[in-house]
């Protein structure tokens, strides 16, 4: 089964909750409205598993003519900032979606809740208890025993009224009390032994100040922000199929505008990554990388910083599609999609990593001569791009050996070389230091090679180049997989951090790029030909460096690690 894309004209896969929404529709359920919502908490920066909620939540609305808000469940002020709130909004703008008008606080709901809380009360479904956090753990109960009754369950309505007023006045230290739903401490859902509602928290909330010291549980808010902004499908993943009954039992105990369908799907887990919140985070308190927005990271922020397109990560959220079932992706069905949409888009540029001097002896000293190169050889909309040619260039030195078998198909000493766009040399001459490290070659051109092969050989290999003269210095930092083990967060007896891929991360200093590199922006993909796909650091931008990340490498060399590996 498919569904129109009416946008692109173009029909998309569907999925298990696309297919919900659309009997959902057929039946004039919910007047035939379709509005979801993604509601992230802001106690961190958002990652690939949330660019796939993005795209779930926005995707359903756009597909079927309704609307997505962007809601912030700021209700744990201790673990919650400004800073994230505002990486969360830059990132699904950056992914391509727009919420449906201003952006919504479970804070801006305080007030409802509270009174929801009350009619609770009143109703006799709700009490203040005043259990210990240990002996509160004990009277739950376990998965194989059922739970007792608080010694405090049975308090009046009076009393749990004045003492929650209390509560809400400051009156009591934190943890003395907590406002628990009374519901069914034998249940074999954990999630309905009389979860709490409220508990004291003496901290400023960055949204409503000191107003507030008691502030709502997850639980308790999440479905009733959904019922007050009508949301009709509220996607949530797998974890939450077990608060499913709770999520519903608020809703039906209280007067709410709306009862919405909360479905599950299961969660995105990559292989080679790390997606917990708290892990990441420990990564950037421990100074293990860069911030939230390293390269290396599989935040949102990361992947843009290291040269990720949006286009990318939407192509493949719809890839791997929506399950009810949990499995883990490949990490390289990630990096394909990237190089799929790099490969189409990316201007090409030449750049030397690792410079190795060379002078064409038979080359006029003085001249310069502009050679025309594609900005993109499958495209040839997109123009040319000048590249300066003179008498002193650099090569990288993984181009050249002294010596070397058939299957190196760079420059040996004594045999020939096409230059990328230019003329095919000869290596005549290696000039070495005291160490006996080679610092210069000296080379002689074919000067009617521009553009043909020379008449009677076959030169086989092409190499890359810029000029000593014209050419930028940049840093290059060649970025690679954060972890070297597929399960990074699977060993019970090892920590994640002992799985780091000590080769994350390679800085190659006093790099050489052609001279149009030079009016870069961050936001601009470019394939260094012959090296991968590389794009400038934002974050360095703002400091006055000129530094080039690389996105990915032109082919999966980790595949070739795991074959090896394996046999």
């Amino acid at each position: 089964m498919a569904t129109n894309d009416t946008e692109n004209n173009v029909v998309k896969p569907t999925n298990f909750i696309q297919q919900i929404v659309e009997r959902d529709l057929a039946a004039n359920k919910n007047d035939g409205q379709v509005q979801t919502r993604f509601p992230p908490e802001p106690n961190g920066y958002l990652h690939i598993g949330h660019a796939k909620s993005i795209c779930l939540n926005f995707g359903l609305a756009e597909r079927n003519g309704g609307a997505c808000n962007l809601r912030f469940d700021d209700t744990n002020p201790e673990k919650e900032e400004q800073e994230y709130i505002e990486s969360i909004k830059q990132d699904v703008e950056w992914l391509g979606y727009q919420w449906q008008g201003e952006p919504r606080f479970a804070s801006s709901y305080f007030e409802q809740f509270y009174q929801y809380a009350i009619d609770l009360i009143n109703a006799g479904k709700a009490y203040v208890c005043s259990l210990s956090a240990d002996d509160a753990r004990t009277y739950r109960g376990t998965l194989t025993e059922p739970g007792r009754n608080s010694p405090y369950r049975e308090r009046s309505v009076e009393e749990n009224l004045a003492l929650f007023e209390q509560m809400k006045q400051g009156e009591f230290d934190e943890g003395s009390h907590v406002l628990r739903a009374k519901i069914d401490m034998a249940s074999p859902n954990m999630n309905l032994r009389d979860p709490i509602i409220y508990r004291i928290r003496k901290v400023e909330h960055h949204q409503t100040g000191d107003k507030w010291c008691i502030y709502p549980m997850y639980d308790f808010a999440h479905g009733l922000s959904d019922a007050i902004e009508s949301i009709t499908h509220s996607i949530c993943t797998l974890e939450f199929e077990d608060h499913r009954p709770l999520y519903d039992w608020f809703l039906d105990q209280l007067d709410v505008p709306t009862h919405p369908q909360q479905i599950e799907f299961a969660r995105l887990n990559l292989n080679y990554t790390v997606t917990s919140k708290r892990k990441l985070k420990q990564l950037v308190d421990e100074q293990i990388v860069d911030g939230w927005n390293d390269p290396r990271m599989p935040t949102i922020a990361g992947m843009r910083r290291r040269g990720y397109t949006p286009t990318a990560v939407r192509n493949f959220c719809e890839a791997i599609g929506v399950t009810k079932s949990d499995g883990v992706v490949d990490v390289a069905m990630l990096e394909h999609a990237l190089r799929d949409d790099l490969n189409q888009h990316a201007p090409r540029a030449m750049a030397v990593l690792r410079p190795l001097k060379v002078v064409i002896e038979n080359y006029p000293e003085g001249q310069v001569e502009m050679l025309k190169a594609p900005v993109h050889p499958q495209d040839d909309s997109r123009g040319t791009r000048e590249l300066p040619f003179a008498r002193e260039i650099y090569i990288d030195q993984d181009d050249f050996k002294e010596q070397a078998n058939k299957k190196f198909k760079r420059l040996v000493l004594g045999k020939e070389v096409r230059l990328r766009n230019a003329y095919v040399i000869k290596c005549d001459e290696v000039i070495k230091d005291e160490s006996d490290n080679i610092v210069e070659l000296r080379c002689s051109y074919d000067a009617e090679t521009l553009g043909k092969d020379p008449e009677g050989r076959k030169v086989k290999g092409v190499i890359h180049w810029v000029t000593v003269e014209h050419s930028i210095p940049a840093e290059v930092r060649l970025y690679d997989r954060l972890f070297n083990d597929p399960n990074p967060d699977g060993h019970k007896e090892a920590d994640f951090k002992d799985f780091l891929n000590p080769e994350s991360l390679t800085v190659l200093e006093n790099c050489r790029l052609e001279p149009g590199l030079a009016t870069a922006s961050p936001q601009q993909a470019y394939q260094f030909e012959r090296e991968g796909y590389f794009c400038l650091d934002s974050k360095a931008v703002k400091s006055g460096q000129r530094v080039f990340n690389r996105t990915v490498t032109l082919r999966d060399s980790w595949a070739k690690i795991e074959k090896s590996s394996e046999s």
